[in-house]
């Protein structure tokens, strides 16, 4: 019998559960969740959100630098927005490091202007950061929206290692550059660039070399784990004074004239009118076209075969201004 009027407790009380609930939950309803999307600048140089917002506070710097085997380790170059590789004088190759996103403490070893960097520059402005010239290059940089700062102008900007030979020992502080100024703020992009996940139509490949003259030709190889181009040159990784390997999203080959002949005093590349190039993103091959507008102001537009512009993967950047008649070697 007491085991019959328990269950018939335990029965009602179920009952009134059930009858109740209801109405108890009725007055704990649960608030929906709701969730704030943060939208972020982004950077115009480099086409990656910036969740600091420095790019829409100060120009571009650009910085020239030493690419020959005495001024390895080169230091700040990871850390750039975009790069551009250039012929100069005597057939070797030097480079022109733009800083918008970041400022490195040490970016060098900084060297002297060529012509080739008014082409370069002309369309970002901001800040040109050299170590000296020769009179023409000096002239040439001189018609360029930018403000000159090298080694005298610069200050406690630029120092020299004592443990390094000249000149190989110049280097740049980036926050100290950037504190010169320079218009306009924020530069304008000198790239398209397309949504990470969007996919891009080319040919597969492991990696190619950029055969500049002598012993400057340049192996890029396709990293399937950063997916990113791996740089070598001089016969091995190119790794930086702070350990990183140099490691692009997007490698731009442009073929371009030099005026008055490669590798000679006052040659330069003409970055004005057309020609041919190759765009490697995304671990593909992209046959295309390069153009500009009669104005130097003009970024250069890149486009494929059929007409369409490239659109860049979001990240750093290379060009690499290879001589007309030359070529680039693929491997599948």
């Amino acid at each position: 019998m007491r085991k019959l009027l328990s269950a018939v407790v335990i029965l009602a009380l179920v009952i009134a559960g059930v009858l109740f609930w209801p109405k108890i939950t009725s007055k704990f309803k649960q608030t929906p969740v709701t969730t704030t999307t943060i939208s972020y600048p982004i950077a115009p140089l480099t086409g990656l959100p910036d969740s600091s917002g420095a790019t829409t506070l100060r120009a571009a710097l650009t910085v020239k630098i030493e690419n020959t085997p005495d001024a390895m380790p080169q230091w700040g170059i990871t850390r750039a927005d975009d790069v551009y590789e250039e012929i100069v004088n005597g057939g070797i190759t030097r480079l022109a490091a733009i800083f918008n996103s970041s400022a490195p403490t040490q970016i060098g070893p900084v060297r002297s202007v060529r012509p080739t960097d008014t082409q370069i520059v002309y369309p970002l402005g901001g800040i040109f950061a050299f170590s000296g010239g020769a009179p023409y290059a000096i002239n040439s940089i001189e018609t360029a929206p930018v403000k000159l700062i090298n080694q005298t102008s610069a200050g406690s900007a630029m120092y020299r290692d004592p443990k390094r030979q000249a000149p190989h020992n110049l280097y740049a502080i980036g926050a100290s550059l950037f504190a010169f100024g320079g218009t306009p703020t924020p530069p304008q992009p000198i790239f398209t660039y397309r949504a990470a996940s969007k996919k891009v139509k080319g040919t597969i490949l492991s990696s190619f070399v950029v055969n500049f003259p002598s012993i400057y030709p340049v192996t890029w190889t396709w990293n399937t784990t950063t997916k990113s181009w791996d740089r070598s040159i001089f016969g091995s990784a190119d790794i930086t004074g702070t350990g990183e390997r140099e490691s692009p999203k997007n490698v731009i080959v442009m073929f371009v004239n030099y005026v008055n002949g490669i590798g000679t005093m006052n040659s330069y590349a003409n970055l004005q009118g057309s020609g041919t190039a190759e765009i490697f993103t995304a671990g593909k091959e992209i046959q295309a076209t390069w153009s500009r507008g009669t104005s130097m102001s003009d970024p250069v537009v890149y486009k494929t075969l059929t007409g369409d512009v490239i659109p860049m993967t979001p990240g750093q950047s290379w060009v690499e201004l290879l001589n007309t008649g030359a070529n680039v070697t693929v491997t599948p």
